[in-house]
């Protein structure tokens, strides 16, 4: 049902129209609610792009949306990860309908999730910049600027900062991005390749550089380099010739790298903003953490952000919540901390990478050597790598895409409501303890009938 509420020009105004803003956009107008998403760019979504990997549980979130299959067919999977040249993970162990990495280029995944936002009733403005932000005890009130330089004023029940590490809500709302740059000068480019390396994903460090070499399934090749010895600002031109010398040095060829539609120069930070909530304004994507590119986390967190916010503020939005203040803390009591978390495990992957000495280069080996020969390690970070080993907490933990008799979870996860699992014929109560009581679900059945067990899973796919 449509908010009625007249002192309002929106339910949730969202600011940045990245993958994280669509997502959280489009699930909040599928309920039914007004939702106004505003970016600063004008309207087009580039093809050049450094994300290009989608991880298990991210592509369990968009089949919830039934996206992940047509995301699916526009990429390559790719089951074995290859570090250092001494450590494999087989992804194709994790125990998901998508066991593996989707390497795909941010494009496709932010064309869907716009499909998806415009057909659920988003309103777009392309064009408009956050110039002051503001709040009381009911709305949130943002000033923007226009495509024409404009001024626009619109007053939403929550607005939420989807846009990016130079994010203006979390200037606007005075929050510190503590942290330090990790690595400076990393250099990317899009290729083609004359010879075809030997694994689908190639990484490797030798002290003073590392690269990896990633393929996008079209032809096209994604590199990443770093030279200890060339330490040069962002803004320092780059060619070809420097991308192809750091392969050469780390991966011990350059694969005749020809043809670059897209060369860049950046450094990467770890920083995280200590509070994801600041009363009726959140944060989310990189806006509220940014890390290391390794490990390929940074669009998958915040696609995973936006997952586990969006309902959150359709329940109380809709008045189904009977502690809507504490649901909408608990976003930040359980992502904060896997912010965190993603923070130490890309910039322990960078670390290794850059490993200059003899004891650095012999504590990689040694991690190596335990992450092949021990599984719950390996396991573990299969785990956290993917997201499908990430919980909230000792109850809070991911559900798997059960098979009812109803059909498949993840199917019935698409109406954005509870699904309550239980023996056929029974009616629980399906109230947990926990604020975050659904007043809405879905019921469904187990297909063996001896199962007498009920699970509650909530529109994220997590249960209690």
């Amino acid at each position: 049902m449509k908010s009625l509420d007249m002192d309002l020009d929106t339910d949730v105004l969202v600011v940045g129209a990245g993958p994280t803003g669509m997502l959280l956009a489009g699930d909040i107008a599928a309920a039914g609610l007004r939702v106004t998403l505003v970016e600063r760019r004008p309207h087009g979504i580039s093809n050049m792009t450094r994300a290009f990997g989608v991880h298990a549980r991210t592509l369990e979130q968009l089949d919830a949306r039934g996206l992940a299959d047509e995301l699916v067919s526009t990429g390559t999977p790719i089951t074995e990860l290859r570090l250092f040249r001494r450590l494999t993970l087989d992804l194709d162990r994790l125990r998901t309908r998508f066991p593996y990495l989707l390497i795909t280029p941010q494009y496709e995944v932010e064309r869907l999730l716009e499909r998806r936002a415009v057909t659920a009733g988003v309103d777009f403005r392309y064009g408009t910049e956050l110039r002051g932000l503001s709040q009381d005890t009911g709305r949130a009130v943002a000033e923007l600027t226009g495509p024409d330089g404009t001024p626009v004023t619109l007053r939403a029940r929550y607005l939420v900062g989807t846009d990016g590490v130079r994010s203006a809500v979390r200037t606007a709302l005075g929050l510190p991005f503590p942290g330090a740059s990790v690595i400076r000068s990393i250099v990317l480019a899009d290729v083609r390749l004359a010879e075809k390396p030997e694994g689908l994903l190639t990484v490797n460090g030798v002290g003073d550089a590392f690269a990896f070499v990633a393929p996008f399934g079209d032809g096209w090749y994604r590199v990443m380099g770093w030279d200890r010895t060339r330490q040069v600002p962002d803004s320092e031109p780059v060619d070809l010739d420097e991308v192809r010398a750091i392969a050469r040095r780390a991966l011990g060829s350059d694969y005749g790298m020809h043809d670059a539609r897209w060369i860049s120069r950046f450094h990467s930070d770890e920083r995280q903003v200590p509070a994801y909530r600041a009363g009726r304004v959140f944060l989310a994507g990189d806006a509220a953490h940014v890390h290391s590119p390794a490990g390929g986390q940074g669009m998958n967190t915040g696609l995973q952000d936006a997952a586990n916010l969006s309902w959150k503020l359709v329940a109380a939005l809709r008045g189904d919540a009977p502690d809507p203040e504490a649901l909408l803390d608990s976003y930040q009591s359980e992502r904060h901390p896997v912010g965190a978390m993603v923070l130490r495990s890309s910039g322990a992957i960078v670390r290794l990478a850059m490993a200059r000495g003899p004891l650095q280069r012999t504590l990689r080996a040694l991690a190596a050597r335990i992450l092949a020969a021990v599984p719950a390690a390996s396991a573990k970070a299969l785990g956290m790598v993917s997201g499908l080993g990430i919980s909230y907490g000792r109850n809070t933990r991911r559900v798997p895409d059960l098979e009812l008799r109803e059909g498949r979870l993840y199917e019935l996860l698409r109406e954005g409501e509870f699904v309550l699992i239980g023996p056929e014929g029974a009616r629980p109560d399906p109230a947990p303890s926990s604020p975050t009581g659904p007043a809405r679900l879905i019921r469904a059945t187990w297909t063996d009938p001896a199962d007498r067990s009920t699970l509650l899973v909530r529109p994220d796919g997590y249960t209690f």
